[in-house]
């Protein structure tokens, strides 16, 4: 930066490097001792130590030069230079108070507002407006990582998109501060950056907003989600005292982004509202701005619609109009009209939110006055209230009367009230804040539905946090408690995630460190807020006092005091001003709160008859306001609670409810879930100074920030750890010099140079710590350091200045002397030539000489000809250099041009095997989401099918009704009779006219419709298109997210193996130390085991027989489960039988009533003809018949019953057997375990006297203690059988379950099937019915023909007249079929056009499509060139470095050595990973075959229900069919049902042929499902047999490296000199051991007299046992009586586990026992001290022992490993001298190539640019033409639409001169209106029919959709195992490949080498990682 002059908005970002770099400043830190005293002006002022005198200091000021004495303690580091205006504070190497508050100020003066601080981001507020925020700036923060860019909120931003993209964990961005400090700017700021880099219209330029003075492009929801903040701002936002756009509530806005990243939605929650501000502010402050601006903005007839006043009649704006600086509030009002337009709110809502904000005004008008002798309030003047009920759309009335003399229910009793004036004012308030809460909570959720987007899901969300910072005031309320215990939680979030993260790193670099919880430290202030109980906090004790009657604000402080006085965080007041104060101590500092009012705050109260008035408003939108009325805390219940003692105005305010403080604690209980699912982002921001001045910072008000908003706090947590860290290259660099001679010559491992230089500088070990790739110091260490270096440097430089002073006077003092020789020999020779001036001779010489000059020509003729033959060489040379060059060039481009081939290849191998697994990824989830859509859709369909019989029964009752409408109208119908045959005729004939018209009205509606439906096809194809390139780019985004992921995992095992190689080397160390000693005691050893034998015999024969006893005790339980099981089925099947008979007695019962009225019925009907009597002999048959079938099956249903209770019994009696055997074995487990308790005493009374006959013994008990802790791991391996057997109990009760659903389907299937029965037998009733009344209408009609025949004549002449009529009314429908034919001709003109404009639309969308491609192509060629740019400069950088890297290596083979093992482990790691791709591809498989089984179960039940459904279709068939045979005339409406019935069989018949469709895909599933298993076997063995290639090849290089064994030889003298030494070592402690055998020769006499009081010890522990055994038994008898047989088993369990516990109980007794005889033993003998150490240390030889055989065994392994690691050495070294020699000459190619490379790239990028610019010109080009087409469409559609409205006006007009024609016919036709509406119900249950049909046919149509996809499934699983196999076959050949040179490869960047190809390698994953990311962004 220093180079270049920075840019106006660079100067605000980026630190000027020349004032930190400079050598001034280093040096006048260095001299002076600056440090940090305290000031009262300036906070800490810079002052240089002089002198020192104990805790005094002498210091002089910097500025002033003033010598000041100061406390020791009060003194505070400065930071050198070096770290001034750092970006990151965490950096600091000085961190304190005074050190913070330096880097903020300096920063903040030279224009840098943006700071971190560990994980914050501290925001200085600038008071001016910044050049930071422009289009340039977000692009250079786009996509860029945190330390790459300067700080600011943008970058906060974009690491949190970045990260939720990445890691796919949702974010969140916490802004916390004062009022005015930038909270909500900054929260702007984030969601515009937002809105740029993550708009899903990026590419569309007519939506776009202008925002500080740049152009951003926004699409719909975009632009919403802007505009939402001005809305909220409007109604939220106020002017304070600090800030004239306070925000006064704190909102958490949440926005949703899909998979792709594009916004999707968002989501809005706010926090504490002050509507205290509606009623009351200071006096240079506002209330909320909407107010204003209504007042200001409203014009003309809204102004009087509102009854708005100037702004002084309101009494609620207590300081009238005050004027924002900058700002208009009519054009504020303007702007958040049309932020409400563009989120959707509609005329009428936006008029409806200004009327209730105007009421808000008025109520504050609303005036009481006490009468003279009451204090009763009243209401003289009444014109504020008249105008809030206007707006209200309340009673004036009702309204005075509520507040003045409300009604309270008193017990049962409703009562009048009267309200003093205080109580009346304080209830208007109250009203007046609650209208406003509840006006911005609908507004919020308005907000909130416009900005939620469902059409595409939300994958993650980023939340941003605006809410207000720690507060400290003088007078602290309710709101500032809330408020503080808000910033405690997030405070404690932070500390957690902060330290968290620091641990994380720790652990990264192995570095040792205990796990710290910071969070913990606040948790016990926040439990004194929050706890609920014992004791409860301060919200609880206040929800207590507020159920109380009596309770005041005194009374909760009281309780309060007693409760929590005793708290670390709580304190009382030092000078208590008032009764209802008290003190907590936040992390923050010390806060004391007023408890005033606080009761009423949390109450707060409304007056419910004013709510229940508003609930019932005449607007509705004042009732969606007040919908929830009935929860408000009204007086009803306030006199429930206070009836015990009338209330004063401030008491009346409680009742149940749910308190302020409960709804703000439960919604901060959420949103602090919410940010611990999240990842957070912390942001504070900070006030300089309360004036608002630009470049102004206040010192302290500042601190007071910082402490408040944690950073301080967050400081205080870095200096527990080590904050500061340095790479190892950069330590050494910079310190080198204080460790010059600690550091041999040649090459080093950074991390070795480093601990040796630390070593010399003799640091505490407390005060650093090193890990893998830093080192890491406590505060304040690389301070010491620098002052060192410096002293250092001083001295190294005054030494370098003095050698230089020398050598300068030296080299003057040489050159006067030559001076002084040079005068000499001038003045010799001028006195030689005053000699000779005047000598004859001497003039000719001088004369003659210049005349000889033809001597020398041949001379110089010969120099001439050597520099001839000079340049001819040099021509010669440089052709040949420059053949050489250009040789080189080529060879360099065609290695550049296959190296590109060669990583194209394998990048888009990769791509092709990532995009597959993801693919089958996304296959498994939508096969899964259909399983469930099956699932559901068997559920609707069942559903529907009881829907259907609903629907019957409902058929059922309307024929009822319709034939009591039938008996009603006989006899109108006999009057009408004869008129109606005149009148059809003319009714039918209008009938077809209108129906022709109707028709063709028809027709144009669906032509309409047609052309919208193509309109709708097109956008949606358009949008179709635009998600498919959005998720191509996430696809890419997600591949190289898995690229990175697999690189980080890469190296970390690279690490692990590194650190197992380390641990290996001292292993092998100690083991060759070890091998001697473990010689000399195997000779024991082998006694040992030798006696050990004998032991383990009878210990594995102890254990078989407790094995045995084990599994017979399993399976008892086992067959216990069993048989509980049964009998619960058993039960089941019981009841269900039950149930169902008692069902189908019912059902006989209510037929039998059904038979008896049908007979009674039919008697009375029966008439003397012939025809009925044969009618009822049929129809008494038939019942007859379906007696007998009701009969028979009441008698199977007992016969099936009885069978049942006898299984029942049977079963009953075999689980008593069973549980009968089950006692049994457990006496007998019980006696065999009392028989093992005696064997196991029997064995320790062994062991005891064989550690009395032997001194080894202890060793031997040990390794039995062992053997036990094995018995207890199979004693545990046994419970987790059980376990396991309980969990298949589990399984089982769950099938059985299922198979209880089936038999509860099968009755609900039964109980169907009677219900038909009932339903034919009723359709049978109504079938005779209208038979008995046609014979009726028979013998009627026979009469009303006579009538008609004499009516006839007297009609014809009434059908003259009205034919003349009906030809004028032919004539008007002839003009109107006309104007019909007009239209439709329009309408197929405007046809075409469309169809034309679409083609159009068409081509328009392929060249667009074309420009696009052709765009990506280019751009994506550009990219490719410049990677391979920055390619080949990285690989010229990495073979420089080879050649150097390589001349060390030769010399260090031991080195070469371990990388070849790294080498292998990676082979190693690869194949592990292939065999986990293997098994996640197998597991999948089953997983795919499960899925299909369950298909298939499913499929299975669908055909069950399917066959049901077809018995009970065959069986209404048949008697329809009877009923068909047995009617005359009544019969055609049977017939048309039968039509539709076999329409909906025929649909069933569809339905079971797709159905077979689905068996058979389900079949071709199973088939895909084996190939890919038989794929699977293949790749199995292709994988195994590449495994013995590669082992084959290990055994041939072990072979070639046995040669260079005898090299080794050398080492092996020096291990046998260690031997020498081991040895000497063993006879030491051989000497030991026969000290330590005579003293415990010593300590065995003791040991005896201990183990007889164990003997009598253990006898009493048996005589307790046996007195728990008897109590235990006869607990279980008490048990047994008491629970039932289902029970039995789990007692059983339980008392087995109580068993288990009271022998651990005997354990712990036995062990107080042990503990009293050591005691005893203790005193007894005197050599008894010491037995306990020999004991330990014979224990510790004995474990070390063991471990040398162990250890031994390992070298053995290790000696031939290194045996076959020498082989391949020599191998590796031949190789690196042959690639050596090739390198260089590559090297020198690749510089050459570079810079022509350079060349081509400068022409592209020209190219490029002109290219870009064309482009986009076309496109602004085609899209403004597009626009203009558009609209010209939407034009023509308008036109359309109103012509339309005209022709339907003119058939409008034609129908009321029809319907005035009709009116006369009126009369006649309501009669044949009568049957119509019979017709009309029977088409309605038709087309209902017809809906079931649909719906049968979309479900069908579904199924076969389901159908397709899984055939789509099927190909595309078919595609994968392709691609896998072509995937493996492509990583055997890059394995194969690897093989070939990996020992070149290795040899050759063995040391520094290897890690610069391996840079390399990952800085191209890298570039191709940043390629695809750049691309996706563009």
């Amino acid at each position: 930066m220093s180079k270049k002059t920075p840019t106006e908005d660079e100067k605000f970002l980026f630190v000027d490097k020349d004032f930190l770099n400079s050598p001034m400043a280093q040096a006048d830190w260095s001299a002076k001792k600056l440090v940090w005293i305290p000031s009262e002006r300036h906070g800490f002022e810079a002052a240089s130590v002089k002198e020192e005198h104990g805790d005094e200091v002498l210091v002089e000021l910097a500025d002033n030069c003033k010598k000041v004495t100061v406390n020791k303690d009060d003194i505070q580091k400065m930071n050198p230079p070096k770290f001034s205006k750092v970006e990151d504070m965490a950096e600091l190497t000085c961190l304190n108070e005074a050190s913070v508050l330096h880097n903020i100020r300096e920063r903040y003066y030279s224009g840098l507002i943006y700071t971190y601080s560990g994980l914050f981001c501290v925001v200085v507020n600038p008071y001016k407006m910044l050049p930071i925020y422009s289009e340039k700036i977000i692009e250079m923060y786009k996509g860029k990582k945190r330390h790459e860019v300067p700080p600011h909120i943008y970058s906060i931003a974009d690491n949190a998109y970045r990260n939720m993209m990445q890691d796919r964990e949702d974010q969140s961005i916490l802004c916390t501060g004062e009022s005015g400090a930038g909270k909500t700017e900054n929260t702007k700021k984030v969601i515009q950056y937002l809105a740029v880099v993550a708009s899903s219209h990026k590419g569309k330029k007519d939506s776009s907003v202008q925002q500080s003075g740049t152009q951003f492009a926004y699409g719909e929801l975009e632009k919403q989600l802007l505009q939402a903040n001005p809305i909220m701002e409007a109604f939220g936002n106020a002017k304070t005292i600090k800030n004239d756009n306070s925000s006064r509530f704190g909102k958490f806005i949440r926005i949703n982004f899909d998979v792709t990243g594009y916004i999707v939605g968002a989501n809005i929650e706010t926090y504490l509202l002050e509507k205290s501000r509606c009623i009351r502010q200071a006096k240079t402050e506002r209330a909320f701005h909407i107010f204003y601006y209504m007042i200001a903005g409203a014009q003309g007839k809204l102004r009087e619609e509102l009854l708005l006043e100037p702004f002084g009649n309101y009494r609620f704006l207590s300081a009238g109009h005050v004027q924002i600086t900058g700002q208009q509030d009519d054009e504020m009002y303007e702007e958040t009209m049309e932020a409400m337009k563009i989120m959707g709110f509609t005329d009428e809502e936006r008029i409806d939110i200004l009327k209730v904000c105007s009421t808000v005004m008025q109520l504050g008008n609303i005036e009481f006055k006490k009468e003279r002798n009451q204090e009763q309030a009243t209401m003289p003047d009444n014109t504020a209230a008249q105008k809030v009920c206007h707006l209200q759309g309340i009673n004036v009335t009702d309204f005075t009367r509520a507040i003045l003399t409300p009604r309270i229910k008193v017990g049962r009793e409703v009562v009048q009230k009267a309200q003093t004036k205080e109580q009346a004012d304080f209830a208007t308030e109250a009203l007046a804040k609650a209208v406003f809460e509840r006006l911005f909570r609908w507004i919020l959720c308005r907000v909130n539905k416009a900005l939620d987007k469902t059409k595409r899901q939300g994958a993650s969300f980023l939340g941003i946090l605006d809410i207000a910072g720690f507060e400290i005031f003088e007078d602290n309320s309710f709101e500032q408690l809330c408020i503080n215990y808000t910033n405690e939680k997030l405070q404690q979030l932070f500390n957690h995630t902060m330290f968290v993260l620091e641990q994380e790193e720790y652990q990264r670099e192995g570095i040792e460190w205990s796990f710290i919880d910071f969070g913990l430290d606040l948790q016990p202030c926040i439990e004194l807020i929050e706890r609920p109980n014992n004791p409860p906090g301060i919200l609880a004790l206040l929800d207590e006092e507020c159920w109380f009657p009596k309770a005041t604000d005194i009374s909760f402080v009281e309780k309060l005091m007693n409760t929590q006085g005793n708290h670390v965080k709580f304190a009382k007041p030092k000078q208590l001003k008032d009764k209802t104060e008290f003190s907590l101590f936040h992390y923050a500092g010390r806060v004391d709160y007023n408890a005033t009012s606080w009761l009423t705050k949390n109450m707060d109260p409304l007056n419910d008859n004013v709510t229940s008035l508003l609930n019932n408003s005449s607007s509705q939108f004042v009732q969606d306001l007040w919908k929830d009325a009935d929860r408000v805390v009204g007086l009803d219940t306030l006199a429930k609670m206070t009836d015990s003692s009338m209330p004063s105005g401030s008491k009346t305010k409680k009742g149940m409810f749910r308190t302020v403080g409960q709804l703000y604690k439960e919604s901060l209980a959420k949103l602090m879930t919410t940010l611990h699912n999240t990842q957070p982002n912390f942001v504070r921001c900070i006030i300089p100074n309360h004036e608002k001045r630009a470049g102004k910072l206040d010192a302290y008000l500042v601190l007071e920030q910082l402490r408040c908003n944690g950073v301080l706090e967050g400081i205080r947590i870095c200096r527990q750890g080590f904050p500061n860290r340095i790479v190892f290259q950069e330590f050494r660099q910079r310190y080198e010099i204080l460790a010059a001679s600690a550091i041999p010559k040649g090459f080093m491992d950074g991390k070795q140079a480093c601990c040796l230089m630390i070593k010399h500088l003799d640091l505490d070990p407390n005060l650093y710590r090193i890990g893998l790739s830093k080192i890491f110091f406590r505060t304040g260490v690389l301070a010491q350091l620098e002052e060192e270096r410096d002293l250092k440097i001083t001295v190294v430089i005054i030494a370098f200045q003095a050698q230089t002073r020398g050598f300068l006077a030296r080299k003057a003092f040489a050159k006067r002397q030559q001076q002084l020789t040079a005068m000499k020999v001038i003045q010799r020779n001028c006195a030689a030539y005053l000699k000779l001036r005047n000598w004859q001779w001497w003039r000719l010489f001088t004369k003659v000489k210049p005349l000889l000059q033809v001597t020398r020509q041949e001379e110089e003729m010969g120099l001439k000809d050597e520099e001839l033959q000079r340049a001819k060489e040099i021509a010669v040379k440089t052709e040949s250099e420059l053949k050489e060059i250009t040789l080189k060039h080529t060879s360099v481009l065609e290695e550049r041009n296959a190296l590109q081939e060669q990583l194209q290849a394998e990048t888009e191998l990769y791509a092709e095997a990532e995009e597959m697994r993801i693919r089958l990824a996304s296959k498994k989830q939508e096969l899964e989401e259909i399983l469930h859509e099956m699932e559901a859709r068997l559920d609707e369909e069942e559903e529907r099918a009881q829907a259907l019989l609903v629907d019957k029964k409902k058929m059922q009752q309307q024929m009822q009704e319709l034939e009591e409408h039938l008996e009603e109208e006989e006899d109108a119908r006999q009057k009408l009779q004869l008129e109606k045959v005149t009148c059809e005729g003319k009714v039918k004939k209008l009938e077809d006219d209108i129906l022709v018209m109707e028709d063709h009205n028809n027709k144009l509606l669906k032509e309409r419709k047609l052309m919208e439906e193509r309109i709708a096809d097109f956008s949606s194809n358009l949008a179709e298109e635009e998600e498919k390139s959005k998720n191509l780019t996430k696809l890419k985004n997600k591949h190289e997210s898995m690229i990175s992921e697999l690189e980080v995992r890469l190296k970390k095992e690279e690490k692990g193996r590194q650190e197992l190689d380390k641990a290996k080397r001292k292993l092998e160390a100690e083991s060759n130390d070890m091998q001697e000693q473990i010689a000399d005691l195997q000779a024991q050893i082998a006694d040992l085991k030798a006696q050990l034998a004998k032991k383990e015999e009878e210990l594995q024969n102890a254990l078989a027989r407790l094995e045995d006893e084990t599994a017979q005790k399993n399976n008892a339980l086992k067959k216990i489960r069993e048989l509980e099981g049964h009998i619960s089925d058993l039960q089941e099947d019981l009841d269900s039988e039950r149930a169902a008979r008692n069902k189908a007695e019912k059902i006989k019962r209510d037929l039998g009533e059904e038979l008896e009225a049908l007979k009674s019925e039919l008697e009375d009907t029966l008439d003397t003809t012939a025809t009925q009597q044969e009618l009822r002999a049929k129809r008494e048959q038939e019942v007859n018949l379906l007696k007998k079938a009701i009969d028979e099956e009441n008698r199977s249903h007992e016969s099936q019953a009885q069978e049942m209770r006898q299984k029942h019994t049977q079963v009953v009696e075999e689980l008593t057997d069973q549980l009968e055997q089950s006692k049994r074995v457990k006496s007998n487990l019980e006696k065999a375990k009392q028989a093992l308790e005696k064997e196991t005493s029997d064995l320790t009374i062994e062991v005891r006297s064989l550690s009395q006959a032997k001194q080894d013994g202890e060793n031997k008990r040990k390794k039995l203690e062992g053997q036990v802790t094995e018995l207890q791991s199979r004693f545990t391996d046994s419970e987790k059988q059980k376990a396991e057997l309980g969990e298949r109990c589990s399984k089982i009760t769950v099938e059985l379950e299922s198979v209880t659903n089936i038999l509860n389907e099968a009755e609900g299937k039964n109980i169907k099937l009677s219900k038909d029965v009932s339903s034919l037998t009723s359709q049978l009733q109504d079938s005779q019915e209208l038979l008995a009344e046609e014979t009726r209408q028979k013998l009627q009609f026979s009469t009303k023909l006579r009538q008609a025949e004499d009516d006839k004549n007297n009609l014809q002449e009434q059908l003259e007249e009205e034919m003349e009529a009906k030809r004028n009314v032919e004539r008007h429908v002839s003009t109107l079929n006309i104007q019909l034919s007009d239209s439709k001709k329009k309408l197929d003109e405007m046809a075409g056009n469309i169809e034309l404009l679409e083609e159009g639309k068409k081509r328009l969308q392929r060249d667009l499509e074309a420009a696009n491609t052709q765009f990506e192509e280019k751009a994506s060629a550009y990219d490719k060139m410049e990677k391979t740019k920055n390619r080949l400069q990285q690989e010229l950088e990495d073979t420089l470095m080879d050649l150097d890297n390589q001349r060390q290596n030769v010399s260090n083979l031991e080195k070469k050595q371990k990388k070849f093992d790294q080498m292998l482990a990676e082979e190693k790691s690869i194949s592990s990973k292939y065999a986990d791709e293997r098994d996640r591809a197998e597991a999948e498989a089953r997983e795919k075959e499960t899925k299909a089984l369950s298909l298939a179960r499913a499929l299975d039940e669908a055909q069950g229900s399917r066959e049901e459904l077809d018995r009970a279709n065959k069986a209404l068939r048949m008697e329809m069919e009877d009923l068909i045979s047995s009617k005359d005339d009544v019969g055609k409406n049977v017939h048309e049902l039968e039509k539709s019935k076999r329409g909906l069989e025929a649909q069933v018949e569809e339905m079971k042929t797709q159905l077979e469709e689905l068996e058979d895909e389900l079949q071709a599933a199973e088939d895909a499902k084996l190939r890919l298993e038989v794929n699977m076997q293949a790749l199995k063995a292709q994988y195994d047999r590449d495994l013995q290639g590669r082992d084959e090849m290990g055994e041939e290089k072990k072979r070639q490296l046995v040669k260079q064994v005898r090299e080794l030889e050398t080492e092996l003298e020096d291990e046998r000199k260690q031997r020498t030494l081991a040895t000497a070592a063993k006879k030491k402690l051989e000497t030991d051991m026969k000290d330590l055998e005579g003293q415990i020769e010593t300590t065995s006499k003791g040991r005896d007299e201990a183990i007889k009081q164990l003997r009598k010890l253990q006898a009493q522990m048996k005589d307790y046992q046996r007195e728990l055994e008897d109590a235990h038994a006869a607990r279980e008898e008490v048990l047994t009586t008491a629970k039932e047989s289902e029970k039995k088993a789990k007692g059983l369990e339980a008392e087995l586990m109580q068993l288990q516990e009271d022998l651990a109980a005997a354990e712990r007794a036995r062990k107080q026992a042990e503990a009293e005889r050591d005691e005893l033993s203790d005193e007894l003998s005197s050599n008894s001290s010491g037995k306990s150490a020999l004991a330990d240390e014979k224990r510790r030889l004995e474990a070390k022992i063991s471990q040398l055989e162990e250890e031994l065994e390992e070298e053995q392994s290790n000696m031939e490993i290194l045996n076959d690691r020498l082989r391949k050495t020599t191998l590796q070294a031949d190789q690196l001298n042959m690639e050596l020699q090739t390198e260089r000459s590559t090297s020198q190619k690749n510089e050459s190539a570079r810079q022509q490379m350079e060349r081509q790239n400068k022409e592209l990028k020209a190219k490029l640019q002109e290219m870009e610019n064309q482009v986009k010109s076309k496109f602004k080009s085609s899209i403004t033409a597009l626009e203009a087409k558009v609209a010209q469409l939407e034009e023509q559609l308008e036109q359309e639409s109103r012509e339309k409205q005209t022709s339907a006006k003119t058939v409008r007009q034609k129908d009321k001169k029809l319907k005035e024609l009709i009116l006369q016919v009126e009369d006649e036709r309501k009669q044949a209106e009568q049957y119509k509406e019979q017709a009309e119900k029977s088409n309605t249950r038709m087309k209902q029919l017809k809906r079931q049909l649909e719906e049968s046919e979309e479900e069908s149509q579904r199924a076969t959709a389901a159908r397709r996809k899984l055939q789509r499934e099927l190909d595309e699983a078919t595609e994968t195992s392709d691609a896998m196999s072509r995937e493996v076959n492509t990583l055997k050949s890059k394995l194969r490949r690897g093989n070939e040179p990996s020992f070149g490869s290795t040899a050759r960047r063995m040391g520094g080498g290897r890690r610069v190809l391996e840079d390399a390698s990952e800085e191209e994953a890298d570039s191709q990682s940043d390629f695809n990311g750049t691309k996706s962004v563009e």
